[in-house]
C-alpha cells in the first residue's frame, strides 16, 4: 500500500511518522518546503514527544512524479490551497486512489472533488496535536482521538480499512456514520479558540484567565451553533462549554492560527470564522462576532503581506 501525506507540515509529518511504523507499505511525505524535505532525507524526521526525541526514516520529496500512483492520499495542506495542492499531485492519482481529508475548516472535501472528477473522498477529524520546530523537526504536542467517515454517512470498506490502518499504527481511530457532524464540532472549537489566540497572542489556556476572552469565545461559538442548527447539522452538548474545556486540556498549546500569525503566514480564517460568516449570510443568520474576528485577522495578514 502506498500512502502519501499531501502536505508535510506539523500534522502531515506526524501522521507520516506514525504510519511509517505500521509496516503497511510505502509512506511518503510530499511538500514544497524544500529545506524540510532535504533535512528529512538527509537526517530523518525528528519528533519530540514526552521529553524524548525519536528519529523516523521517511521517503520525502517535492516532486509528485517521484512518488508514483498512490493508494491513499491524506490531505493536510491549508484549506485555501487544497484544490491547487491536489492538482499539483495529479500524477499520483489512479482509478483506485482514495483521498482522506483531515484538515481544518469547511469546504475541503468539495475542493478535492473539484480538482479530481469522480474522486473517492473520505472525511475525517483528529485531535492529535503537532508543532513544527524547524526543518526536519516537529513536536508531538497532544494526543487525542481521530475519526473517519464517508460523505453522506456512508461507512464504506475504504473507511473501515483506513480506521484499521490507523489503529495498527498507534493512532486511535473510530468510524463515524455522520462525519459532517464531527467536522462541524471541530469547526466550533476552532471558531472559539483560533482567531482569539491569534489576535491576542495568548496560548489556549491563557484565554481562560480573562472574562473578556471567555465571553468573546462563547459569543463566537454560539453564533456558529445557530448556523449549524439552521443548516441541519445536529449539535451535541454545549459547544461553548466544550471550547472552554478544550482550552483547559490544551493549556500550553498555541493554536495553528496563532502559529501562522506568529510566523507572518496566511491563516485559514476564511474557512473557519469566515466560513461561518459565509454560511450565515446564505441562511440569513447574523454573525457579527465572527465577522469582526475575520476582519481583524485579515487586517493583520494584510499588514505583513500574507
Amino acid at each position: 500500500m502506498k500512502i502519501v501525506m499531501l502536505g508535510a507540515g506539523a500534522m502531515g509529518s506526524l501522521f507520516g511518522a506514525m504510519l511509517s511504523q505500521s509496516e503497511e507499505g510505502e509512506v511518503w511525505l510530499l511538500d514544497i518546503w524544500r529545506e524540510h524535505i532535504n533535512q528529512i532525507n538527509s537526517h530523518g524526521l525528528i519528533v519530540e514527544s514526552e521529553g524524548k526525541e525519536l528519529v523516523y526514516q521517511l521517503r520525502a520529496t517535492t516532486d509528485p512524479d517521484e512518488v508514483g500512483v498512490a493508494d491513499l492520499i491524506i490531505v493536510f495542506v491549508k484549506a485555501y490551497i487544497t484544490k491547487a495542492a491536489v492538482e499539483y499531485g495529479l500524477s499520483m492519482v489512479g482509478e483506485e486512489t482514495v483521498f482522506l481529508s483531515l484538515q481544518n475548516g469547511l469546504g475541503n472535501i468539495e475542493s478535492i472533488k473539484s480538482a479530481v472528477r469522480g474522486a473517492q473522498v473520505i472525511g475525517g477529524v483528529t485531535s492529535q496535536g503537532s508543532t513544527v520546530l524547524g526543518p526536519g523537526r516537529i513536536r508531538h504536542g497532544g494526543k487525542g482521538p481521530t475519526a473517519v467517515g464517508g460523505v453522506k454517512g456512508k461507512v464504506t470498506p475504504e473507511v473501515e480499512r483506513i480506521s484499521s490502518l490507523f489503529n495498527r499504527a498507534g493512532i486511535p481511530t473510530g468510524v463515524s456514520d455522520n462525519i459532517e457532524c464531527l467536522i462541524w464540532e471541530k469547526l466550533l472549537i476552532n471558531v472559539g479558540i483560533n482567531a482569539v489566540t491569534a489576535i491576542t497572542g495568548l496560548k489556549n489556556g491563557e484565554l481562560l484567565e480573562y472574562d473578556e476572552t471567555k465571553r468573546l469565545m462563547t459569543m463566537a461559538v454560539q453564533e456558529a451553533e445557530r448556523v449549524a442548527l439552521k443548516k441541519g447539522v445536529p449539535v451535541r452538548g454545549n459547544p461553548a462549554e466544550t471550547v472552554l474545556q478544550v482550552c483547559k486540556t490544551t493549556a500550553q498549546n498555541r493554536s495553528s492560527m496563532g502559529q501562522d500569525i506568529d510566523n507572518r503566514r496566511r491563516t485559514e480564517i476564511d474557512f473557519i470564522n469566515g466560513g461561518i460568516v459565509k454560511e450565515g449570510e446564505a441562511l440569513g443568520i447574523p454573525t457579527p462576532v465572527n465577522a469582526t474576528l475575520t476582519y481583524l485577522i485579515k487586517t493583520i495578514e494584510a499588514r505583513f503581506g500574507a
